[in-house]
């Protein structure tokens, strides 16, 4: 699970670096200029593999 998110977090950091969405170039998730939605996702995304694994290691820390 966390490897594909990996790869999505990259390809994701990839688009904006070279400004896909700004530049409305066709292609996944860079279709509409300005809309970000995609990095909001990857960024929650991310959040939330972060917090799960916080109370895995407090659990089995603390157990």
């Amino acid at each position: 699970m966390s490897r594909s998110g990996v790869i999505f977090l990259i390809i994701v950091a990839r688009k904006v670096w070279r400004g896909d969405f700004d530049e409305e170039r066709r292609g996944f998730f860079t279709s509409r200029k300005g809309h970000y939605e995609a990095v909001e996702i990857v960024g929650l995304y991310w959040h939330f593999v972060d917090l799960v694994w916080v109370f895995i290691f407090a659990f089995f820390y603390l157990w």
